[in-house]
């Protein structure tokens, strides 16, 4: 969706906003969708808006894994730690992300290129250890193919910054 339309649905969903309680989770979506996170001047802005409390905004962006308080990366890496990836080798594969992009799990690099999060399940467990980046899912996961696919999405975003430099 284009920014003007992500802004234009956000303002729609406050204008529309009558009080009912129900309202707060979809004027938090609204607004993630719109910025790409929730920015304290939106926590202010609905807060003002719902005559809800910035503590209580904050308490319900908290609550939901769902809603992030930082920017995503370009690139969203989300290891699977559920039961089949685990027993075929997950905190390996975590391990070696953690050390590859030089965060922690929740973290977004310093770059801003890879947000590293985990997840309870990807749904692909016949392919375990699982990760997807953004929409791509991989699959059969080793150290040394993560170090490969990490390369890759570094090389992706370095050839992007170069494009019709001469």
């Amino acid at each position: 969706m284009e920014t003007a339309a992500k802004k234009e649905s956000f303002n729609y969903r406050l204008w529309k906003y009558d009080g009912a309680p129900g309202e707060l989770i979809p004027l938090l979506q609204s607004a993630q969708e719109h910025f790409g996170y929730i920015p304290r001047r939106a926590i202010t802005y609905i807060s003002g808006v719902t005559a809800i409390p910035e503590s209580d905004v904050y308490g319900v962006i908290t609550f939901y894994s769902q809603f992030r308080l930082q920017p995503m990366g370009k690139f969203v890496i989300r290891a699977c730690a559920g039961t089949a990836c685990h027993v075929s080798g997950a905190k390996a594969i975590i391990d070696t992300l953690e050390d590859e992009l030089g965060v922690e799990v929740g973290d977004t690099s310093e770059d801003g290129m890879f947000t590293f999060l985990t997840v309870a399940c990807i749904g692909c467990c016949s392919l375990a250890p699982v990760m997807m980046i953004n929409d791509e899912t991989h699959g059969r996961l080793t150290p040394a193919s993560v170090r490969k696919i990490i390369k890759k999405y570094r090389r992706k975003t370095d050839n992007e910054n170069t494009a019709g430099v001469s």
